[in-house]
């Protein structure tokens, strides 16, 4: 099987920070606009549908793998958030939740395939714990900027300056320091979610220290420039993959 995932870009990082903050915004206004049943049941479906075009594709797709990190996205929101305001869980509780789970797929995938490397991602099972790993990245990162934002008293834009700065990190460590590649694109990758739903929040929120553009507005203006990078990236020729990485 040929590789399901795409190579590592700027475009690639500049998507999945807009579609971060795309599913944030485009969650809440579903859940506002619809029945929370409705909103989250029609989530579920369409995540499930394009998780198993992406599974049947026999290679990477970039519409059909962007699709399926979209909805991750927008589901991913949704769970947190029935986390946090259905359960009553409180957010540091969650966020150390979802980093124990994280970290027990992240184990389970190394012991069983010796490797944490996207560019290896050419099987099944290793494109399930891809996947699974994605899944909980979105969660993580979802309660941990509410962390941030709300339980810390950060606000949205300092906790959107706060995560900038750490998404830097990795790639500063990488470059200079020797972090391998691998561990540098997992700790980049997980920081990409609360960094696009604390810019888009802050956009969008009708609190204090929110611009209150609303979630409608603010979805379509990330969505735009989200399809327009995607459809870039369909158009290009592929790169050869990389396989030396650590």
């Amino acid at each position: 099987m040929l590789s399901k995932v795409p190579e590592v870009s700027a475009l690639f990082w500049l998507i999945k920070i807009l579609s971060t903050g795309m599913g944030e915004t485009f969650s809440d206004f579903l859940v506002n606009s619809l029945p929370p049943e409705l909103a989250v049941g029609g989530g579920l479906l369409l995540l499930i549908g394009s998780l198993w075009l992406q599974f049947r594709a026999p290679r990477y797709r970039v519409w059909t793998y962007w699709t399926a990190v979209v909805m991750v996205s927008i589901v991913g929101t949704m769970v947190a958030d029935i986390v946090d305001f259905v359960l009553g869980i409180p957010l540091p509780a969650s966020t150390f939740a979802f980093a124990l789970v994280l970290a027990g797929i992240l184990a389970l995938w190394f012991r069983s395939e010796k490797t944490l490397s996207i560019h290896s991602i050419t099987t099944r099972r290793r494109e399930g714990f891809y996947w699974a790993t994605v899944m909980t990245t979105f969660a993580l990162g979802t309660v941990a900027g509410d962390l941030t934002a709300a339980t810390l008293h950060l606000g949205y834009l300092p906790s959107a300056v706060l995560f900038a700065v750490a998404i830097a990190v990795p790639a500063a460590a990488h470059r200079w320091f020797g972090m391998g590649a691998v561990a540098a694109f997992w700790s980049a990758y997980v920081v990409t979610r609360p960094l696009g739903a604390s810019i888009t929040d802050w956009l969008a929120s009708s609190r204090a220290d929110g611009l209150g553009l609303g979630t409608g507005w603010v979805t379509l203006a990330v969505t735009l420039p989200m399809l327009a990078g995607i459809a870039v990236l369909a158009r290009a020729k592929p790169l050869k993959p990389q396989m030396n990485d650590r």
